[in-house]
């Protein structure tokens, strides 16, 4: 379901005025008044956001190659390096 954004057409109550972001589906009336102050509201046109295909950006040799360090859990409060500079381990003693 996409997130519909909304604002007054004119002076409206603090929440329209800035902005109102309903969470719709396709088939749902278009809100026409703001639910709070009763003033008249219209459609914002927004860029979605779209996530395809970025599985890559959290491998191990990605995030080694930017400059981070990951850490994997070895063990009770015991964290080992596994790309990147730090430490080889980190411990919570």
């Amino acid at each position: 379901m996409p997130i519909y954004q909304y604002i007054a057409e004119h002076a409206g109550c603090s929440r329209c005025a800035s902005g109102i972001e309903l969470l719709q589906r396709l088939s749902d009336p278009v809100l026409d008044i703001c639910p709070d102050c009763h003033s008249p509201v219209h459609r914002v046109i927004s860029a979605p956001q779209v996530v395809s295909g970025q599985s890559h950006l959290t491998t191990e040799s990605h995030a080694g190659k930017h400059g981070f360090t990951q850490y994997k859990r070895a063990g009770k409060g015991i964290y080992e390096k596994t790309t990147g500079k730090g430490p080889a381990y980190i411990s919570g003693d």
